[in-house]
């Protein structure tokens, strides 16, 4: 559970928004202790898109899983 909070918190405080698809996954690349499997998952996952905030982010992702 550790990581999933570690993950939430860079989505919502290391990202500025708003922000389109590039940069959140830009954002995650740079974060050197997400996985990589969990940074692969995102840029794969998230749709072209524009996010008003941490929240767009979070359901895009929710409705991949």
């Amino acid at each position: 559970m550790s990581n999933l909070k570690s993950e939430l918190e860079h989505i919502k405080h290391h990202i500025k928004y708003p922000a389109n698809k590039t940069q959140v996954v830009a954002a995650c690349n740079n974060m050197s202790d997400v996985p990589t499997a969990d940074k692969e998952f995102v840029s794969k996952s998230l749709p072209e898109s524009n996010f008003k905030g941490p929240e767009d982010v979070v359901r895009a992702l929710l409705t991949k899983v």
